[in-house]
């Protein structure tokens, strides 16, 4: 059955590794581009979801009420021209409403009867899993489980997902009554936590002007499902120099209060971390460092790229004890020190300074 969605042009066709990541620089503009035409600011929060996705990863997206998390994930989604299902966390929701089951269908003709698969709301390119913490452990451990295998097991029969297949997942962090807060081992699934934060007083105007017009906006799509699988083919070949991948696992091996033989950890580790990132950190660090290069226009991954993703990489990996929760201390307040404390290696102080200034 053809896809009704595959009518989009393609963007990204050239076979040149340097010319297709014009490509993709070039791309990433129109995508932006469109999705700002719904969308007022969140320049960051809409360049870390491309990446995550761009990387085959998933997201999790933690802001208030009201912030325009569904509309960002939707019109993402009709600019990459993919497939768009959303599914509403609620607690009586079960697995099965979200894979699929088996149904009994009797042949008229023959009057047999047998099971057929009715696929679930999972079998989409994009699945918006609306806030995943209020549903009880066994439905969360479904959608988790179909996004790390790919693929849906009913009646021992595998059911495979569609490619590409990216979860973003929400979380209020307000309420928190009658919540199933995601273990650990779970939230460690997710490539990137991505804060929304309140738009700027310029911002906010903007989106009460657009809403006041009530004018309807034409969504171009601008890459197809095949452009996507090439971009994400070649930030898996981008290649990676040993002393960036060197900073990285410096960044992520500092946030471990035990089990390293590195020398002494920061003093804001020993205080306020109670456990740090595991390995899996360091791989999505510099795999989502190389989409980060590719979609900035350049050949190589630097240090800035690092830098660049380590807050969504790092901040829900690391797990805070009493005292900083009695002093205040964010995960974020812990990087920020990192980045600050932990030497990029092989960098002149000038490099150093042109690396910040391009950060802020």
């Amino acid at each position: 059955m053809p896809d009704p969605l595959a009518s989009s042009v393609s963007s990204v066709q050239s076979t040149d590794p340097e010319q297709a990541i014009v490509e993709v620089r070039r791309a990433h503009e129109l995508l932006k581009s469109e999705i700002h035409k719904i969308i007022v600011g969140q320049d960051d929060v809409v360049d870390q979801v491309l990446m995550c996705m761009f990387c085959r990863g998933h997201a999790l997206i933690v802001g208030v009420p009201g912030l325009a998390k569904t509309l960002l994930i939707s019109t993402i989604a009709r600019t990459l021209s993919l497939g768009f299902s959303r599914i509403q966390f609620t607690p009586d929701l079960m697995p099965t409403d979200i894979t699929g089951t088996e149904v009994i269908e009797e042949d008229k003709t023959t009057g047999a009867r047998e099971f057929r698969f009715v696929k679930g709301p999972i079998f989409a390119n994009v699945i918006l899993a609306d806030e995943i913490n209020r549903t009880p452990p066994k439905t969360q451990a479904a959608l988790l489980e179909s996004m790390q295998e790919r693929h849906v097991t009913v009646g021992g029969v595998q059911h495979h997902l569609p490619d590409p297949f990216f979860v973003l997942a929400t979380q209020n962090p307000i309420e928190q009554e009658g919540t199933y807060p995601l273990p650990e081992a779970q939230l460690d699934r997710f490539m990137f936590q991505i804060h929304i934060a309140y738009p700027t007083s310029e911002e906010e105007a903007e989106i009460v002007r657009r809403s006041a017009t009530k004018a309807g906006v034409r969504i171009d799509a601008v890459l197809s499902n095949q452009d996507i699988l090439r971009v994400q083919a070649l930030v898996a070949q981008c290649p990676v120099a040993d002393h960036v991948i060197a900073y990285a696992l410096r960044l992520v091996r500092a946030t471990r209060v035990r089990g390293v033989e590195d020398g002494p950890r920061p003093k804001i580790v020993s205080d306020y971390v109670g456990w740090g990132a595991g390995p899996r950190a360091s791989e999505f660090m510099v795999l989502s460092a190389k989409a980060r290069a590719i979609l900035s226009g350049q050949v190589h991954v630097a240090p800035e790229h690092i830098r660049a993703v380590a807050k969504p990489i790092l901040r829900h990996r690391i797990l805070t004890n009493f005292n900083a929760e009695a002093d205040q201390v964010t995960t974020d307040d812990i990087i920020d020190e990192l980045l600050e404390s932990i030497p990029v290696e092989g960098t002149s102080a000038d490099e150093r300074k042109q690396m910040d200034a391009v950060m802020r």
